[in-house]
């Protein structure tokens, strides 16, 4: 299975932190937003990977690509832990890249990935999301589309007050995790919601997706958005939400971006125990 990891958003939420960065480039502790992402991909078995960049997305490109110059540096003053990780970046999988040339939403992200993914199932990862995981949730999702066919969509339980922040699935529950779609709102207000169970950025898709992403009309500033065409495929073959084993980490905003930084950090080995020192440290200085 291939997948694609849509990365062309302007990040606005992060001005001016993204204003000659991509948001999927800000580092959470050892490395970028994005490597996670990829990462997660590879864990599960996925070497073939579409990244939809967009105007001032260079430095993705060059993050998984060689560097030679940086390689022999390193080499030269026998760093030989740092040129191994940067050559296991640059390895990890096929990478390639497609322009996203207007900023048209997710949907049309989508469809930009017709050509190279073909007539098979395939994953989508959004750039900007985090998932922590035994099993990647990506391989939890593909297991599922494997038993079952049709698409399948990871969600998770979301609070009342940040319903109105995400795609919201209504469907009948077949198993323990695992829904039956029969609609899916996009950021309804929370007395209207079908359900609490919120979309959250992973999906394993039919090929069918793009004959609906089509017929999808624009929305809202004249994009496409990809749950609109999840509402026509549901029509036409069977959708299935996947409460997933695992943990996601919102970095959709600044205080999102902060609180994963320092969530993983804290559980990092080298860093955790000097940071937990600080933290005491500066809460009792605050509070003395």
């Amino acid at each position: 299975m291939k997948a694609v990891i849509p990365a062309a958003g302007m990040g606005i939420r992060f001005l001016p932190m993204t204003k000659d960065q991509p948001k999927e480039m800000l580092p959470v502790v050892h490395k970028p937003t994005i490597q996670y992402v990829v990462e997660e991909a590879v864990a599960a078995g996925i070497t073939d990977i579409l990244i939809i960049t967009g105007r001032g997305k260079r430095s993705i490109e060059d993050h998984f690509d060689r560097s030679f110059e940086l390689e022999c540096a390193l080499e030269k003053n026998g760093r030989e832990r740092e040129l191994a990780e940067i050559m296991r970046i640059a390895n990890m999988a096929d990478i390639h890249f497609v322009r996203q040339k207007s900023p048209r939403g997710l949907g049309d992200a989508v469809l930009l990935a017709r050509q190279h993914v073909g007539n098979e199932p395939f994953a989508v990862m959004l750039g900007d999301t985090i998932n922590l995981s035994a099993v990647p949730v990506v391989r939890q999702l593909m297991d599922v589309q494997g038993e079952r066919g049709g698409s399948v969509i990871a969600v998770e339980p979301v609070a009342p007050n940040k319903v109105q922040d995400y795609g919201i699935i209504s469907g009948k529950r077949i198993s323990d995790r695992l829904y039956a779609i029969d609609d899916l709102v996009e950021k309804p207000l929370p007395e209207n919601a079908p359900s609490n169970l919120g979309i959250t950025g992973t999906y394993v898709l039919s090929p069918r997706i793009f004959e609906c992403i089509e017929r999808t009309p624009p929305g809202r500033d004249g994009e496409i958005q990809l749950t609109d065409a999840l509402r026509l495929l549901q029509k036409e073959e069977p959708l299935y939400g996947l409460q997933f084993e695992g943990t996601r980490y919102d970095i959709g905003d600044k205080l999102g971006w902060l609180k994963t930084t320092m969530r993983l950090a804290l559980e990092d080995p080298e860093l955790g125990p000097p940071l937990r020192e600080y933290l005491s440290d500066f809460i009792a200085e605050r509070e003395g």
